[in-house]
């Protein structure tokens, strides 16, 4: 830990603290930030006011003729003028300089010294400092005393609104990013994870200029052979509790690059979701969130400290932030080898994609932009069907290029190092919700183990009629009458209707990406 000069930064502060260990900035919170405490489990609670999740409503990125043709304009890259950016800066340095304190963290995104990029956090909350100290990698005290210049700059002033007369502002919160200046700026939001999502922003960016694929997923690596996996999947669809698996070691959670060399995690820690959270859902997860770690408005007893994870009452976007040591399986430094196997998960509520599927690199790419998953009914009268959610590489409100460019890359790698292709049902079988069943996870884990073991390579499988990938016929503990779509619905007709429909949404999604990408990957999505 040392002082810190910012007046590089136009800010002129005297008190900066630099890199405080967790210990001090519990101290830090607990002193001067309104309701922050110490769970029973020693991590630290914190609240993140009126904002309780991301905003992507107010992204922005400047729209500078050096970047210009790089961006995927529209309504997740929102354009901002440079001087709308500037306004917003200088607003966010006339708040710091109201604060008698302030807080600097540097650290590196990602694992691989030859592509991290140093990072710096400037902000006023002990809470934001020690949630990216957490997520982001921190550097021995030898690498801190070479540190230098960032290489990029976030200035958290989350506490303090933006000003909607600034052209470009629509409400006042602001998330701007500036690739030509290298710098983040926040207003109107203490939510910590627009932090962590405006780094992932920043190297969806960078690294497909240097040729590599930047990644919304997990990873995880075989200990004993070294083979490495990634696993993509939208919200709801079993992600974090497939790559909990004891039989392998943890490489990351949720975001990745793949290089020339193999893939490295971009984070030091992880952000998981907690609600309902308890040792036999998620043991690992439960007891990493200990000191250390940070607790997102959350709910606890005011006596014991002791937190109700199934209480919801202030979000049910609780979430707890911990670093990837505290997990117990997991591979320090966090890199591996090239993958062997690229997983899409989906949760098909219309019961009608099989548990377990291979796909060609076209469909691939296809289904890798399409980003599929489901969603069940709700509680609105008339509300009687699932509803498809599509959301462009798995992650469609952090990508900065054309979707097609990720898909691309990750079309060169499946290729080069003679990846497998796997998409993965784990939402329901024997009909839609409402007449069918989820999946069974044990059928789940059976499916992810046999990919990983290398039995699914060679099975015997059949062309799906609408999707033409190919299904597996057989996989070890998996009973092969759930296999295949059709035959576990009793309604044959309900079944190839309920297909058509799916495909229709598929096909209707994918016009929004047809520019971006060949006529090969066109012709890989399904058929009417």
């Amino acid at each position: 830990m040392s002082k810190i000069s910012l007046e590089s930064h136009g800010i002129l502060v005297k008190e900066v603290n630099r890199n405080l260990g967790p210990a001090r900035l519990y101290e830090e919170a607990l002193r001067f930030e309104k309701n922050t405490s110490i769970a029973s489990s020693g991590a630290l609670i914190a609240y993140s006011g009126s904002k309780t999740g991301r905003s992507p409503n107010d992204k922005r990125i400047v729209k500078n003729p050096a970047s210009e043709q790089d961006v995927w304009w529209g309504k997740i890259n929102i354009a901002l003028e440079q001087k709308g950016f500037d306004a917003n800066l200088e607003r966010a340095r006339d708040y710091f300089h109201t604060c008698e304190r302030l807080y600097c963290i540097d650290a590196f995104a990602g694992w691989d010294p030859k592509h991290r990029i140093k990072v710096r956090v400037i902000c006023a909350r002990a809470y934001h400092a020690l949630f990216m100290y957490t997520m982001l990698i921190r550097p021995t005290k030898e690498e801190l005393k070479t540190f230098g210049e960032p290489d990029y700059v976030i200035y958290n002033a989350g506490q303090f609104p933006s000003n909607t007369h600034t052209p470009g502002m629509t409400s006042k919160t602001s998330v701007d990013i500036c690739f030509e200046t290298n710098s983040i700026v926040i207003l109107g939001t203490e939510y910590a994870g627009e932090m962590k999502k405006g780094v992932f922003t920043v190297m969806n960016y960078l690294m497909p200029k240097e040729g590599i694929l930047s990644m919304h997923c997990s990873a995880t690596t075989d200990e004993d052979t070294g083979k490495s996996s990634v696993m993509f999947g939208l919200s709801g669809t079993g992600k974090t509790t497939l790559s909990a698996d004891p039989k392998r070691k943890l490489i990351g959670d949720d975001e990745h690059c793949w290089t020339e060399d193999g893939i490295f995690n971009i984070e030091g820690g992880c952000y998981a979701k907690a609600i309902d959270l308890s040792p036999e859902s998620e043991p690992e997860i439960y007891q990493a969130l200990r000191f250390g770690a940070v607790l997102e408005n959350v709910v606890f007893d005011k006596h014991s400290h002791e937190v109700d994870y199934s209480d919801v009452s202030i979000t049910q976007n609780t979430r707890g932030a911990y670093p990837i040591e505290n997990i117990s399986n997991a591979q320090i430094p966090c890199v591996a080898g090239h993958p062997d196997d690229v997983i899409f998960l989906t949760c098909d509520a219309f019961g009608v994609l099989p548990p377990v599927s291979k796909l060609t690199p076209e469909q691939a790419m296809y289904h890798f932009i399409s980003g599929y998953t489901a969603k069940v009914a709700g509680t609105e009268m008339g509300v009687t069907e699932p509803s498809a959610t599509f959301s462009a590489c798995f992650g469609a409100p952090f990508l900065v290029w054309h979707p097609g460019k990720y898909a691309e890359l990750l079309a060169e790698n499946i290729k080069k190092h003679n990846a497998n292709v796997w998409l993965v049902n784990t939402g329901w079988s024997g009909g839609a919700h409402g007449v069918g069943k989820r999946m069974k996870l044990s059928y789940t884990r059976a499916i992810i183990d046999g990919i990983h073991s290398g039995a699914l390579k060679n099975v015997a499988t059949t062309p799906d009629p609408i999707f033409g990938f190919e299904v597996a016929n057989e996989c070890p503990n998996v009973p092969t009458e759930v296999l295949i779509p059709r035959n576990t619905w009793s309604d044959k007709d309900a079944f190839d209707k309920t297909a058509k429909k799916l495909a229709s949404l598929f096909i209707e999604n994918f016009k929004n990406f047809e520019e971006g990408v060949t006529q090969e990957v066109r012709n890989a999505g399904p058929k009417l």
